[in-house]
């Protein structure tokens, strides 16, 4: 009998955002699969888990995990957790998880906390569609870069920084994008120093600058997308060809039915076009 991979979300702060089938999963599995040992041993303590635990973390990884799936085919269960939210959004595990479906081993998700979604869901945005970035680029220029590949992105766009970047990352961002674009920086969420900011860029810039406050703790920036103005209707040369032969022999009615058919254009776009060829041939 195959054991299972289980994994599991912990909370992001506040340690009573975990949910009953998470610490019974805990309690229960065979191995848990840590990125840290000891920030994990304070969270497993204060649930009273006792549970045997392996260091699985980005440097270790792929040497790791074929380990694990060969246990979790002899029937063992294992657990797969990162120090702090839901594992592989910005944090170790996918080796693991891939190998498994490689495998044939089965995964079973026990969700809870994520600060992606939990940013999102109070930052005031559009949060209908959105784009994740994970952790920015360490260094100006590519970050830079980054943004300017993201200035014309419609869609609400969400990225983590780090306390000693924060600063940085957003007067690169300044350099960017217009100072009237919206943003929201949330701090530390679910913990005692809880902080969401909704505003320009500009502002919110300054208020982290002259706060240091604002310069502490786990970061979530969220991104307003940008407004593309439509462009009017319009016809192709090729489009606008066709239809001028057919204004030569027949009625616009005629013409513009007759194009529509040929140039699959639409058909209030082919007769303003008309309207317009024939008011410039009468003047």
């Amino acid at each position: 009998m195959c054991g299972k991979l289980y994994v599991v979300a912990t909370p992001i702060g506040n340690l009573a955002d975990f949910s009953y089938r998470a610490i019974e999963t805990l309690k229960n599995v065979d191995l848990i699969a840590a990125e840290d040992t000891r920030h994990v041993k304070m969270l497993l303590q204060h649930y009273a888990i006792n549970n045997q635990l392996i260091s699985l973390h980005q440097h270790n990884e792929e040497k790791v995990a074929p380990g694990l799936i060969d246990k979790i085919k002899q029937g063992l269960s294992v657990a797969l957790v990162s120090d702090a939210g839901t594992p592989l959004l910005s944090d170790p595990g996918m080796p693991l998880v891939k190998l498994a479906k490689q495998e044939g081993v089965e995964v079973s998700p026990i969700p809870g906390a994520c600060a992606l979604i939990a940013a999102l869901s109070v930052s005031g945005l559009s949060v209908t569609k959105f784009v994740f970035e994970g952790f920015l680029p360490r260094t100006s220029s590519a970050r830079k870069s980054f943004f300017t590949t993201k200035k014309n992105e419609t869609l609400t766009w969400v990225f983590y920084e780090s306390s000693h970047r924060i600063v940085a990352s957003l007067e690169d961002l300044a350099e960017v994008l217009p100072a009237d674009r919206k943003i929201v920086v949330a701090r530390e969420l679910t913990k005692i120093y809880e902080t969401v900011v909704n505003d320009s860029l500009g502002a919110v810039l300054e208020q982290v600058k002259i706060e240091p406050n604002m310069q502490k703790g786990e970061f979530v920036v969220l991104v307003d997308g940008a407004v593309v103005e439509k462009k009017a209707d319009t016809i192709t040369e090729e489009q606008e060809r066709v239809l001028l032969i057919l204004l030569k022999q027949c009625s616009i009615k005629s013409a513009v039915g007759m194009a529509v058919e040929i140039t699959k254009a639409r058909k209030k776009v082919l007769y303003q076009a008309a309207l317009d060829l024939k008011n410039k041939e009468a003047e």
